[in-house]
């Protein structure tokens, strides 16, 4: 009885084990080359968006600063 309780424990350990590791495998899998350059073209749009912003605010402050001095 003992004996087949030290096995189980043995299987489920080995079991565990084997469920860590694939585990960790996909995780790495799913950070791919692909989400990098969808994180990196996320960031240029999100950069180009600002800076148009931007500078459509500056040129609204400068229509109001004309509009004033006329």
């Amino acid at each position: 009885m003992t004996t087949m309780l030290v096995v189980l424990g043995a299987v489920a350990a080995l079991v565990a084990a084997a469920y860590a590791v694939v585990a960790r495998r996909d995780r790495r899998r799913l950070a791919s080359a692909e989400d990098a350059t969808a994180v990196r073209d996320a960031q240029v749009r999100q950069q180009r968006y600002e800076a148009e912003r931007h500078g459509s605010q500056g040129d609204t402050w400068q229509r109001g600063q004309h509009g004033q001095s006329s």
